[in-house]
């Protein structure tokens, strides 16, 4: 009799318990949020003093406050200071923490449908698709193809690079994870053939500038190139995490998301044209920049677990803090030379695999 009205109370407290850990997580996350929005706010505003010119951190405030018209934080700064801030650095610090955001977006997402920590959008091959899209209309259609030509045709060669890697996965049945990032890298590495062939090909036409791209940057930064990766960013992440429970029953494969109620096959479809559509549109504007996607949502992922509704937020916020910080390392450790953006979170994304084979034993 003891055991049995001992265990009652335990079964009529487990709903409370359960409701009070899930309180308990969203207050978590809203506490981490906050802070990594914070540290994101306060590091764009230092990152934009830093440069072959430093510009103090109180002039940077006072020039932001003035041209958003909140008042005077400060006074006395020339026309070039605030030419330097806020045509130049101000819009390179803001696409770099959308780059960043996104990249890791879509390497959290990427890793959860091939259900391998290892996918981002680098070595998946969806950059490189990008790419081709993008020096194809720089190299050869250039002022033909409109002020949205480059976005679009970005998106075009990501979405088409998506379907090339899981229809040469499949084979002659479903692919397998380890199956899907070879397939990637392979694929990766053709079409990264295929932008090189361009590039020489077209020798006469910007080459040098194209390969300067490829290698990924934030130097042609401005206010022009801004609202097309901010607002697909932004969109694309509302949107996978409002899905986000959604897309965490991949996860367990497609029996389980079908037993669940979900299509896998449509939400995949879904899931692949966002990426897409948000890969294309960054590397429109910032070239092509690895390894984002692979070590953000793995460095999350230690700290919050995998659950989308956790890990998508906090990559973003992360995301976007790791590339502001890159960029100004790669702007000013030669000053005033710059270091291509893509060759600093390579080395980074390298020591990285380096470190997770280690741990892994693999």
């Amino acid at each position: 009799m003891t055991e049995v009205s001992s265990t009652r109370p335990a079964a009529a407290a487990s709903p409370v318990i359960i409701g009070q850990a899930r309180r308990r997580q969203r207050a978590d996350l809203i506490v981490w949020c906050g802070i990594l929005a914070a540290l994101l706010v306060t590091s764009c505003i230092a990152a934009v003093a830093f440069g072959a010119v430093a510009i103090p951190i109180r002039t940077v405030a006072g020039i932001v406050a003035d041209e958003l018209g909140l008042g005077r934080v400060a006074s006395g700064w020339s026309r070039a200071e605030r030419n330097i801030v806020w045509e130049l650095r101000l819009p390179r610090v803001l696409l770099g923490a959308t780059a960043g955001a996104g990249l890791a977006v879509i390497g959290a997402v990427l890793q959860v449908l091939t259900r391998n920590s290892l996918a981002d959008p680098y070595l998946f091959g969806v950059s490189a698709g990008a790419a081709v899209g993008a020096v194809l209309v720089i190299l050869y259609i250039g002022p033909f193809a409109g002020a949205l030509g480059l976005p679009i045709a970005a998106f075009a060669g990501a979405f088409a690079a998506m379907v090339l890697v899981f229809a040469a996965a499949r084979g002659g049945g479903a692919p397998t994870s380890e199956r899907l990032v070879l397939t990637g890298v392979a694929v990766a590495f053709i079409l990264h053939a295929v932008t090189n062939a361009l590039i020489v090909g077209a020798a006469d036409r910007g080459a040098e500038a194209a390969l300067f791209w490829m290698m990924g940057g934030l130097g042609n930064a401005r206010w022009a190139t801004v609202p097309v990766p901010a607002i697909v960013t932004l969109a694309g992440t509302a949107w996978l995490c409002l899905r986000a429970g959604t897309i965490n029953a991949l996860a367990f494969g497609d029996d389980t998301a079908r037993s669940l109620g979900i299509d896998p096959v449509r939400l995949r479809i879904e899931v692949f044209v966002v990426a897409s559509l948000m890969t294309g549109a960054i590397v429109a504007a910032s070239g092509g920049i690895g390894f984002v996607g692979l070590v953000l949502p793995h460095l999350v992922r230690l700290f919050v677990g995998g659950d989308l509704r956790r890990l998508l937020p906090l990559s973003a916020l992360a995301g976007g803090l790791f590339l502001v910080w890159v960029d100004v390392l790669a702007r000013t450790a030669f000053a005033p030379r710059e270091i291509p953006l893509g060759v600093v979170t390579s080395l980074c994304g390298g020591v990285f695999f380096l470190w997770l084979m280690r741990r892994r034993r693999i």
